[in-house]
Order: structure tokens, then sequence, then C-alpha cells
């Protein structure tokens, strides 16, 4: 099980590194879903993919925003250069950037999006068509659903992507407007003002009064955790674990690859010796 971890600047990358991800996933310019985070160059990527590559790590870019017409050619440069960089594969959203990457870039390793939806066995169909190595299963299945579609990837030749660490959104993933209607910052366009993190009060509009409830954060999942799901994810033929975190320091990202590392390393090793070590990990993230 391959672990996948964030970076959304230089120090992120080489914390992950270091605490031992196989792989890192970043993004350059506007057409990434996290247009807030440092981010990197293409001068930069070059360097990302050089110190990476030197310690066996992979490099994916994210391409994980919805493209415009207008912008579609640029988005396309950002891919070949990304690809001339030596990212090793590309996480894309949009289906037109998608079937275009197939067309004339046809050697690219392509990685559908968790912001594609992809729930059922229609969605993993069309990713194969897509020619996509990789699907991101959307945040919301569950893991009997995660096995069955798992399976189906596997025998279209497919490798499958699972959300196991981090914050989780109100609505589908990557498909939530509400930080365009209160603020005209789309998720769908990289600048989710992420709204539903902030306080808010319950009231009765027709007695004008306040409810109970169970503290502010009212639209506010709590993080998704897995590290105590490890056995449950590998049955179910999870290929690679995601961490969520590309706004988060290089402290987080290190402390919680180190402990998903161990904990993955651990349980294909020796199951006996990672149920031993669960209250460990657990404590760790």
């Amino acid at each position: 099980m391959e672990l996948l971890a964030p970076a959304g600047n230089m120090a992120c990358l080489h914390a992950a590194v270091r605490a031992g991800a196989d792989a890192v996933y970043l993004g350059v310019d506007r057409f990434n879903a996290r247009r807030g985070a440092d981010n990197f160059t293409m001068e930069t990527l070059r360097e990302a993919c050089d110190y990476a590559h030197l310690r066996g790590v992979r490099i994916y870019l994210t391409v994980t925003i919805a493209i415009l017409p207008s912008e579609a050619q640029a988005a396309m440069e950002v891919v070949r250069q990304g690809y001339r960089a030596g990212v090793d594969a590309f996480i894309v959203q949009d289906l037109g950037l998608a079937a275009e990457m197939r067309r004339t870039l046809p050697e690219a390793d392509l990685h559908v999006s968790t912001q594609m939806n992809v729930l059922n066995a229609a969605g993993v169909e069309a990713a194969a068509k897509l020619g996509a190595s990789r699907v991101t299963f959307a945040r919301e299945l569950e893991l009997a659903e995660v096995a069955e579609l798992s399976a189906l990837a596997a025998e279209r030749g497919m490798d499958t992507e699972v959300f196991g660490h981090g914050a989780i959104c109100i609505c589908y993933s990557g498909q939530c407007y509400m930080s365009s209607l209160v603020g005209g910052r789309s998720a769908n366009r990289g600048m989710c003002a992420q709204a539903c993190r902030l306080p808010y009060e319950l009231h009765n509009k027709a007695v004008k009064k306040a409810l109970p409830s169970e503290g502010e954060h009212l639209l506010s999942p709590k993080d998704l955790c897995t590290v105590d799901l490890i056995p449950e994810l590998a049955v179910a033929g999870v290929g690679s674990l995601k961490i969520e975190g590309r706004m988060k320091t290089p402290f987080y990202v290190g402390t919680v690859v180190k402990a998903y590392r161990q904990a993955i390393d651990d349980y294909f090793a020796d199951p006996k010796l990672y149920e031993e070590r669960l209250p460990y990990y657990l404590a760790e993230v």
C-alpha cells in the first residue's frame, strides 16, 4: 500500500520524504485545488522531482480544478512542462483536460481525482475509458463499496486510492458551492474559503430563538483518521492511502506521515505487532 503525502511547499516535501512517504502530491500555478498554499513554480517543481527521485519517492502533480475553455491550452502546457520536469503522474479533475492528455500526451500517467466523484461502477468504467492508471475514490464511500470498486478497477488494469487522513468536506468532495455563493470563491477553482469551518449558531426562525447544539462548528466534520483501519483497507484492495493537508505545516506532515508509515510497515510485516502498537499510532495522529 502506497503512502501518499501532501506538500504545500518545499519544506513540507522534505518533511514528507524524510518521514517515509512513498509519493508526494503537490500543485503549481493556478490550476490546483489549493491555490492558497505556497505551491511550486516550474523551477522548484524540477528541484522537487530531483530531490524525491534521488530518494526513491514519486511526485504527483495536481491539476484539480474545473478548467475554463479559455484556459485549456495553458492548463495543458502546465501538464507538458510538468512531464518534462519529471512528474510521475497527474491528478486531474477536468474531463476535457483528461481527454486531451490522452490524445496529445498518452505517455503521461493519469490519476482520476477525488473531485471527479467516482462513487460507483459507472465512474470506474469512465475512468478506464479515459485511460487512467489510477482512480481516487470519493471520500463518501464505505469500506464495502471501496472493496467492490477496487476489484472492478483491478480488472481494468487500474490502481485505486483513498483519502485516509485529514479534513473532509461537508459536501461531496470538490463539489461544494458554499464558498462561491457567500464569498465568490469557488472550491472548484481552487479558492475555497472554508466557510464550513467557521462557528455557527443554530436558530429556530419561527420563534426567533437559539437552539441547543453540540459546539459551535456545526458544519465542520471531524477530521478523518484511518490508522486503525489499515487491515480493512488492505483487504479492500486499496493501492494508495492519501493524507490530506497541502495547507498544513511541515511538522504536521512529518508527524502524520511517520505514524502511518510505521503502521503500514508493521501491519504488512506482522499484523500482531500492528495491533500491539495501535495505541501508539493513534496517539501520534
